[in-house]
């Protein structure tokens, strides 16, 4: 009887200790994919700006040039 106890209670632990590793694997890829989105989001920003800082830069000094010859 006892050995049917503990044969029963260690599958249980089993289930358990199943659902809860399932959960953490699904977590952990919710939590990699925000961090993605994140980091996405972040680099389309800096780009953004980057490029419109350097099409002014480019702009400003196109304008100062004197052409060659002049």
């Amino acid at each position: 009887m006892s050995e049917f106890l503990f044969n029963q209670s260690e599958k249980a632990k089993n289930a358990v200790r199943k659902f809860l590793t399932g959960k953490e694997e699904g977590a952990a890829l919710v939590e990699y994919g925000l961090l993605v989105a994140l980091i996405a989001i972040a680099s389309i920003t800096a780009i953004i700006a980057t490029g419109t800082g350097a099409t002014a830069l480019f702009t400003n000094v196109g304008s100062r040039l004197t052409p060659a010859g002049s």
